[in-house]
């Protein structure tokens, strides 16, 4: 099988799997436990909380371990607003987030609360400038991600948030990193944000597991879970040690390697991109910023008939969010993309694992695609 979704999902690392397996057969102790197996539990979590916050850049104390990226971002927007609320109803955030960002901009809409969608331009990039526009004296959070997960995007996260907090000074800045982390290079502590949400699963860890960067000047932020006061007292629950040292451990793996992988893929991807744009009936969507991602359509071929097609060729790429529930993809859609680019097109992602035959059997894969529309 040539792989090549890991904007979905990414093959665990053998650390990673190791490090759960001892956890669940080894280190399984609670860690609130007051015994000496459980306070042994207690340091190996504040390790892996130590090994996770150095990936990004963050205070040790700073991290917070939620189920995954959603949660990450469900708690970050409806914390913020919590915490804001008497101070302003307008949030701005963009048209092409995920849904786990989208989705709860709707439901605080319901709420009362009013919110500003940027739009990005025809290759997905959306500009500090719209940003510093759509501010207002009662704008009290921005959302934005790092890197948009279908084109690749990556957005001026580091200026948008001095732009904010210089002209919004009570206003908090989100950031869906999830397609950043580890992909693309930041540090939590000089980046801006007050809030960074990440995922395990999407840096060769395990599914289940994420973390909020809370910015240490937001003492009083909002707890997510009430209970017995774990994480701090911000997110009650026994915590899932063997997904979060899974985590710890990917992204040590990770990290060790970061610049000779973010290298490696970007020359990769760039090699896909020139291969194509020289084929007839491939258009490149957007503008691939990331090291990553990549959208492609051939126009006259479903989406569904290419993704069959590569399957075939034991090849998994994805349908983006273009076939999601019968509806075209969002993050298309707000670029202004025509219905037969958007009904044809899937996306590519790479990853540290991806080789030069996994590209080559890509490229073959393609043009077998077109043999198929020109018959």
């Amino acid at each position: 099988m040539i792989y090549l979704d890991n904007s979905a999902t990414t093959k665990p690392c053998q650390a990673a799997v190791a490090a759960m397996t001892k956890a669940l057969t080894d280190n399984w102790a609670n860690p609130s436990a007051l015994y000496q197996f459980g306070i042994d539990g207690a340091k190996e979590l504040r390790v892996a909380r130590s090994r996770v916050a150095a990936a990004m850049g963050a205070e040790n104390d700073r991290v917070f371990f939620t189920s995954g990226g959603t949660e990450a971002d469900n708690w970050a927007i409806l914390g913020a607003v919590k915490r804001l609320g008497k101070r302003g109803k307008h949030i701005v955030t963009t048209t092409i987030e995920h849904h786990a960002v989208l989705n709860t901009m709707k439901e605080l809409e319901t709420q009362g609360y009013e919110v500003t969608y940027l739009q990005p331009d025809s290759l997905g990039r959306i500009t500090a400038d719209q940003l510093k526009a759509a501010l207002r004296s009662d704008t009290i959070l921005v959302s934005v991600m790092m890197v948009n997960n279908e084109v690749g995007s990556v957005m001026p996260i580091a200026q948008m948030a001095k732009l904010t907090h210089k002209l919004c000074p009570n206003a908090l800045f989100h950031t869906d990193a999830v397609q950043g982390f580890l992909k693309i290079p930041f540090d939590a502590k000089t980046f801006g944000a007050d809030l960074i949400s990440v995922s395990a699963h999407k840096v060769h860890g395990p599914k289940g597991c994420g973390a909020l960067y809370i910015s240490p000047k937001l003492k009083s932020f909002p707890p997510l879970l009430l209970g017995g006061g774990q994480e701090s007292g911000l997110r009650s629950g026994t915590e899932a040690t063997p997904a979060i040292f899974g985590f710890a451990a990917a992204c040590d793996e990770v990290r060790a390697a970061f610049a000779a992988d973010m290298e490696r893929e970007k020359a990769l991807l760039t090699q896909i991109v020139d291969a194509l744009s020289n084929k007839d009936g491939v258009v490149i969507n957007g503008c691939h910023d990331a090291p990553h991602i990549l959208s492609v359509s051939i126009p006259g071929v479903p989406t569904q008939n290419s993704i069959n097609i590569l399957q075939d060729a034991g090849i998994c790429v994805s349908a983006g969010s273009a076939c999601a529930k019968g509806h075209r993809s969002h993050t298309l859609t707000a670029m202004g993309l025509p219905p037969q680019i958007m009904d044809s097109s899937f996306r590519i992602s790479l990853s540290r694992e991806t080789t030069q035959s996994d590209v080559d059997a890509l490229l073959a894969g393609v043009q077998t695609i077109l043999d198929w529309k020109n018959r």
